[in-house]
């Protein structure tokens, strides 16, 4: 006897969708470990096969509560991290980036959140590009105070000393 392969039942909402746990956050959506309800291909095409959400069945709860548990101390451990680097952020008085300009101070490309954050790795902070908040590229020799968001709400700032590259004298 052949025996049909029965599909796992997923449980219809109030409004038809289907209910689904997810997985991760889901943008527009929902938090990780949320019941949710979405239209049937949206879940079934996307969702489900991106593992970004599970069939709510007790050993998938379970298995969620337990990633919910690593997830959490992981995230704690990261933003204890974040601390710590700005307060070391804190304790640089400047960096110093070096750019070609002219006589007058004008650069002749520009200082962006790449190079700032290229500096600050000099100097063994690991800050990214995007936790540079520049409000447009920096033309001008100067000091600067560059705001910095490092994630999970953890601000701080560094400043920024551009100074025209020294060029060396041909004879």
């Amino acid at each position: 006897m052949v025996q049909k392969l029965r599909r796992h039942h997923i449980p219809k909402g109030a409004h038809r969708g289907m209910q689904l746990v997810l997985t991760e956050d889901v943008q527009h959506l929902g938090t990780q470990g949320e019941l949710v309800e979405v239209r049937s291909g949206y879940g079934r095409n996307y969702l489900l096969p991106r593992g970004m959400a599970t069939v709510p069945t007790e050993h998938n709860l379970r298995l969620l509560e337990r990633y919910k548990i690593r997830v959490h101390q992981a995230r704690e451990s990261r933003i204890a991290d974040l601390r710590v680097l700005a307060e070391q952020i804190q304790r640089v008085p400047h960096i110093t980036i070096e750019a070609n300009a002219n006589e007058e101070g004008h650069l002749y490309g520009s200082v962006t959140g790449h190079d700032v954050a290229k500096a600050l790795k000099g100097k063994n902070l690991k800050v990214e590009p995007e936790m540079v908040r520049l409000e447009g590229p920096i033309k001008l020799c100067g000091l600067y105070e560059l705001p910095l968001a490092l994630g999970h709400d953890i601000e701080t700032a560094v400043k920024v000393m551009v100074v025209p590259l020294k060029q060396t004298e041909k004879k």
